[in-house]
């Protein structure tokens, strides 16, 4: 990891020292999305309620630029000069780079009839078993670590073989028994769990846009 991502994590234990015992889990969680980015795979993130609004959150830091402008490479670049489009220098310009991300809370017509069809505990196990692949992530956000929609996208994403990861906050929730890899805030209230999830996956986001995209 560049030097530059790791001061950002440090800057977050800085203003968070109750943060510390994140600090390797947040790490991994960098390194994950970055693999993912490489081997062409893309995220997805699901939770209920404010880590519903969480999960588009980290979506929209991850498929733009935060900082970054992120601007595409000149290969890219070159595709559009040569496309005879009138405009190629506008769009070339404004587009910019990005990680894949899909957040599964978005789809109001899909969630509603898996809801009606089949289960509502299958909203997102059922996103996650068609848009799935072993390339690709899962992270799944719930202050309880319990929910038990994100616990069957989970147990999905583990049988085909995708890697997990948890936002969840103190305690022994089941996230522990189904995520690669756990990120606990040190609260159980849930507001004050989502509090922290907040400047840790911003710190997530920019440490992976250092990595990739500077």
């Amino acid at each position: 990891m560049n030097k530059n991502a790791l001061i950002l994590l440090d800057e977050l234990i800085e203003r968070n020292p109750e943060l510390v015992d994140t600090k390797e889990a947040v790490a991994q969680v960098v390194e994950l999305i970055c693999r993912t980015y490489r081997a062409g795979g893309k995220a997805l993130v699901c939770g209920n309620g404010g880590s519903a609004a969480d999960s588009e959150h980290i979506v929209a830091e991850l498929m733009k630029g935060f900082l970054s402008k992120r601007e595409m490479p000149k290969s890219h670049a070159d595709l559009f000069s040569k496309s005879g489009l009138a405009d190629w220098g506008f769009l070339s310009k404004k587009l910019q780079r990005g990680v894949p991300a899909i957040s599964l809370s978005g789809h109001t017509a899909l969630v509603t009839a898996i809801m009606n069809d089949i289960d509502p505990y299958m909203i997102y196990a059922q996103q996650v078993y068609v848009y799935g692949k072993p390339e690709d992530m899962l992270i799944g956000l719930s202050t309880s670590g319990n929910a038990k929609n994100v616990c069957n996208a989970l147990k999905v994403a583990r049988v085909m073989g995708i890697p997990t990861v948890g936002f969840t906050g103190s305690g022994n929730p089941e996230f522990e028994k189904l995520c690669d890899i756990v990120v606990k805030a040190p609260e159980q209230e849930t507001y004050r769990v989502q509090e922290y999830h907040l400047p840790i996956y911003h710190t997530i986001c920019l440490m992976v846009e250092q990595e990739l995209f500077e």
